[in-house]
């Protein structure tokens, strides 16, 4: 009798242990890109993407360029997002499901990326880098990088800030 007493009791007793649980990681970039005073202006193409520090581990987050051109013309100005077609670009089958999108106009924009989409909360602990690079026709190039460290025990902001082609980026980690 008594077995059938902890029996019946020990399903209720693990409902009060601390369980544990696998923390979902969001990343929400807002960015600026700031309105340009020429005669010639073209919405840049831009890459963000976070990177391990052996340079190996790297997860590309958004890709924006022309990708609804004929014959797929927008493609062959990719490489001039030097750094993230080094990366990976140059091996990517384009355009890349759940990461290419259109170029966007001067102005604020907010993204979110999140562990479901992903996987963050599966990439080993250590340093990272956020990247965000930006190229414009008859314009610049800018590379901005911010250093993050995973894991993310609570909610913290990083920001950046470009002198031409990128205005002020911040990176907000929610755990």
């Amino acid at each position: 009798m008594r077995k059938t007493g902890i029996k019946k009791l020990l399903p209720l007793l693990l409902c009060t242990l601390p369980m544990a649980s696998v923390q979902a990681l969001t990343l929400e970039v807002q960015m600026e890109l700031p309105q340009m005073k020429v005669a010639e202006y073209h919405a840049p193409y831009v890459a963000m993407w976070l990177q391990g520090q052996d340079k190996r581990q790297l997860t590309n987050l958004a890709l924006w360029y022309d990708h609804e051109m004929k014959n797929d013309e927008g493609q062959q100005w990719l490489k001039d997002i030097r750094q993230w077609w080094r990366r990976s670009g140059r091996s990517l089958s384009l355009p890349v499901d759940g990461i290419t999108g259109a170029t966007r106009t001067a102005g604020h924009h907010t993204l979110q990326f999140d562990d479901k989409q992903f996987a963050f909360s599966s990439l080993p602990a250590g340093e990272y880098q956020f990247f965000i690079e930006a190229v414009r026709e008859v314009g610049g190039r800018e590379l901005l990088s911010i250093p993050v460290t995973l894991p993310f025990e609570k909610a913290q902001t990083f920001k950046a800030s470009g002198n031409n082609e990128l205005g002020q980026v911040q990176l907000v980690v929610m755990p």
